[in-house]
């Protein structure tokens, strides 16, 4: 996921509910699921290209909303007039009120918890020339998460964000030849903490990019694009880190790991019209992934599991290297003026891997490099469409089906806890596997008219087989969602009223609950999970939002307009965490599951402007 070229780690505020990507200031999209071009790597799947809006370089604008839920507010005009330009915009929620009384009365299954997000977009550009163009670009945002149980001490918090920088130079050598050369810098970070006031413990990890790439483009004529270029990335990983105290006594879990690598790539990619009726792009990608020091490799002892020897890497020393090869082929036969099929063939490594610690339902997952024990993610993807649409494009509608292989998968080893990554490598807690992912997409979509909208349903599989996991025997992905539904629609009223309505359903993720629960002689309890992964999925999510909007008079040089909105109108309890609550007398010992849930029914008033 790339916004003005850098890597966004993680695109989602609330964990999915909200995109980190504010709508004020983005310019265009690009969404590319089948034959990713030989231009885009480093990941297994699709690519989701966003360029922020470069700000007008001719006169003053200013846009927002004021609300109750949430206030954004942009700026842009010219530094300038037809040479330079700004534009920024920020955003924040004000959701952590309605999770107070009287919104939520104490004891609900959403009550203790609390959660806002801010963001901040920021670009500059300079026309030096009409062959020379510089852009300057920034995103920071930031996101809290909080819980306290109102029948006991227990108590999380969740802060994670982005930052990231873009310095861009476009150069235009003549007609036909075009360069982009990009100066990139990203950053993640998470943390969990959690406990109770006699016990706390934190986690944190995160992800530090300094990226140089350019990517030219060549265009012999209007049916001819050929994009070659190269990348080159410094990673800087902090996997998995912890601290821990108990009252006024801090535990001594070791130093920060880091883990450092080279990333490289070049790619050459050919687009052509080969007639009116077929169109291919075929390209190469050759990618290279080192790991360097420096870096301690721990070694266990294989019947203890205790650290037995420490082989030490100085900065800049090799420890792992690995380079590949990566075809890519997509084709499209035009069969008439309003349809088509498209077909891709792709191969994709990704030398990253996000580490899922599926035991608890607990925002904990890892970004985690490539190493001398965790090979590169292998992946090859079938894709075949078919694209229609009906009445002079007022109906657009697609079908196409996916099967990717997918090799060297991770997880975690049976049992694992994060505390056992304390003073160690977290590779050393992994088992390795093969996958497999398939399965079919349905898309509508109305384009005209007072009435029109979309509905797109998705039916999936995600399946892991992993010979130290589940008796060997193959079980469904964490992530696996067999169904996932969106309907967006919307009504033109009148000339200034309109009506929307938007619901979203989606398959319960997966989850490895213990089976057994004994009740040892000093009243500590022992979890048995059985061997079994994935072995209980949560409820469905699903609800529905209504608005209405009311535009205001046409003026001059100001608009604006009220939207009214309901958020999960029908006051959906869904699934966010699923904990183990334990409760003990002298002669009993009561268990039992507590669900999170996240946001109740949010009716929320907005004023818009833009002037």
């Amino acid at each position: 996921i790339l916004l003005d070229e850098a890597n966004v780690y993680n695109a989602s505020h609330l964990f999915g509910f909200f995109s980190v990507f504010n709508s004020d200031a983005i310019q265009n999209v690009t969404l590319t699921k089948g034959g990713m071009p030989a231009n885009y790597g480093g990941r297994l799947a699709s690519v989701l290209d966003i360029q922020m809006k470069e700000g007008n370089n001719k006169e003053f604008h200013a846009e927002g909303g004021l609300g109750i839920v949430s206030s954004r507010l942009t700026l842009e005009g010219p530094i300038k007039k037809d040479t330079s330009s700004f534009i920024i915009s920020a955003r924040r929620t004000f959701i952590d009120l309605f999770f107070k009384p009287p919104f939520v009365k104490k004891g609900s299954d959403i009550s203790g918890n609390s959660y806002y997000f801010y963001d901040l977009n920021a670009k500059v550009n300079y026309k030096f020339s009409d062959k020379d163009h510089l852009y300057l670009s920034g995103y920071f945002g930031r996101d809290v998460f909080a819980f306290r149980s109102p029948e006991s001490d227990f108590s999380i918090k969740v802060p994670w964000g982005n930052a990231t920088a873009t310095a861009r130079w476009n150069h235009l050598f003549n007609d036909k030849l075009f360069m982009n050369t990009s100066l990139i810098y990203t950053n993640y970070d998470f943390q969990f903490e959690g406990g109770a006031p006699t016990f706390n413990f934190k986690l944190f990890s995160g992800i530090t990019d300094y990226n140089l790439k350019s990517d030219l483009t060549w265009t012999p004529n209007m049916k001819h694009t050929v994009k070659f270029g190269g990348q080159y990335i410094f990673h800087v990983f902090v996997p998995s880190n912890a601290s821990a105290r108990s009252g006024d006594v801090n535990f001594d879990l070791g130093k920060v790991i880091r883990n450092y690598a080279h990333d490289g790539s070049i790619y050459v990619n050919d687009e052509i019209d080969i007639n009116r009726h077929w169109k291919m792009s075929a390209g190469m990608r050759g990618t290279i992934f080192q790991q360097v020091g420096p870096f301690d490799r721990y070694k266990r002892d294989e019947f203890t599991g205790l650290v037995k020897d420490t082989i030490h890497y100085n900065t800049g020393q090799n420890v792992k290297t690995y380079q590949h090869i990566e075809p890519r082929l997509a084709v499209r036969y035009l069969v008439n003026d309003y349809s088509s099929f498209k077909a891709s063939y792709t191969q994709n490594y990704q030398y990253i891997h996000l580490a899922s610690l599926s035991s608890v339902s607990l925002p904990t997952d890892l970004w985690v490099p490539c190493t001398d024990l965790v090979r590169p993610q292998f992946g090859t993807q079938y894709a075949l469409g078919y694209f229609r649409n009906f009445k002079n494009n007022l109906y657009e509608t697609s079908v196409e089906v996916y099967y990717k292989q997918l090799k060297n998968q991770i997880e975690y080893q049976d049992g694992f806890l994060p505390e056992n990554s304390v003073n160690d490598n977290v590779d050393n807690n992994f088992v390795f596997g093969q996958g497999r992912s398939y399965g079919a997409e349905f898309f509508l979509k109305k384009n005209k008219g007072k009435f029109n909208g979309w509905i797109g349903y998705t039916l999936a599989w995600a399946e892991r087989t992993f010979l130290d996991l589940n008796n060997g025997k193959t079980y469904y992905a964490k992530f696996d969602r067999r169904h996932d539904v969106s309907v967006v629609l919307s009504y033109k009223l009148t000339k200034r009223w309109t009506l929307g309505a938007t619901w979203v359903y989606a398959t319960g993720n997966l989850n490895t609950f213990p089976e057994r629960l004994f009740v040892l002689s000093n009243g500590n309890v022992l979890e048995d999970y059985g061997g079994q992964r994935n072995n209980y999925r949560l409820p469905p999510y699903h609800r529905l939002d209504l608005s209405a909007t009311l535009n205001s008079k046409p003026h001059k040089h100001f608009e604006s307009s009220w939207n009214f909105s309901i958020f999960n109108v029908y006051n959906r309890y869904n699934p966010y965490i699923i904990y183990f609550s334990t409760t003990s007398s002298a002669d009993k010992v009561s268990i039992a599951a507590k669900q999170i849930s996240l946001f109740p029914i949010i009716p929320s008033v907005t004023w818009n402007f833009n002037f």
